[in-house]
């Protein structure tokens, strides 16, 4: 149990984690920068060994102890270059780990947030849909389209003429119509017929000689036949004049 509780409480976040990765490659960045300049500072001393060494063949001094000096400071100095390049080598070897793992996390990380985001929206339309089924969309999607049919069906009624109980004759109006124009047109037909004319300038029209003609001899109409009475005529024409009387 103990152990069990120990190891939750050493869990890490990852936002620590990747904290704690940066600084300790700022560390090491910063051993690298000073491991560089004491390999510069060595190989100064032993390129100055040499040079110093070979000054000292032309010299007086001795041969041995010259050689003997330069070529040891020198190579000393090559040893502690090669050892700092070595840890240098290292720090570049563990650098690359921690910058390895800080892109690790980091990416674990995004995936964890995308991860948790899809699940809250799944969630939410669980939640949506929850009180929705394709049953009650149908349903309400047909009492919109009635509610507009119901819609454009009123607003045809309402933009209907309204006759008021007077039924027309679209024939009769339209002949009706048609004897006014053929009237207006008629009537202007007279009026230009009548402009610019003066009465008293227009010759009277000769006389049209009358021709006797003379009368045609008709046939005779025939005479319609006078209805012979019956006895029975005979009585009702007296019972007639009597009640006359």
């Amino acid at each position: 149990m103990n152990l069990f509780r120990r190891a939750q409480a050493t869990k890490t976040a990852p936002k620590d984690a990747i904290v704690r990765l940066r600084e300790s490659l700022e560390m090491l960045e910063k051993r690298e920068k000073y491991l560089q300049t004491k390999i510069d500072n060595e190989l100064k001393i032993a390129k100055a060994n040499v040079s110093k060494n070979k000054r000292g063949l032309h010299s007086d001094a001795p041969l041995a102890l010259a050689t003997l000096y330069g070529w040891s400071v020198a190579l000393t100095a090559l040893k502690r270059k090669k050892a700092y390049e070595d840890q240098i080598s290292k720090i570049m070897g563990s650098r690359m780990t921690l910058e390895q793992q800080v892109m690790a996390i980091e990416n674990a990380n995004v995936n964890l947030e995308t991860m948790n985001a899809m699940k809250a929206g799944a969630d939410a339309m669980k939640q949506i849909h929850g009180h929705l089924d394709i049953n009650k969309v149908d349903a309400t999607m047909d009492d919109i389209r009635e509610q507009m049919d119901l819609a454009n069906e009123i607003s045809e009624a309402i933009s209907q003429p309204v006759n008021f109980g007077v039924e027309f004759d679209e024939e009769e109006l339209n002949e009706e119509l048609e004897l006014l124009e053929q009237e207006d047109l008629d009537a202007r037909l007279l009026d230009t017929a009548g402009v610019g004319v003066d009465l008293g300038q227009v010759e009277a029209a000769p006389a049209v000689p009358k021709i006797a003609v003379p009368a045609i001899a008709q046939p005779p109409r025939p005479t319609r036949a006078q209805p012979v009475q019956s006895e029975e005529d005979a009585e009702l024409e007296e019972l007639r004049a009597a009640m006359a009387l």
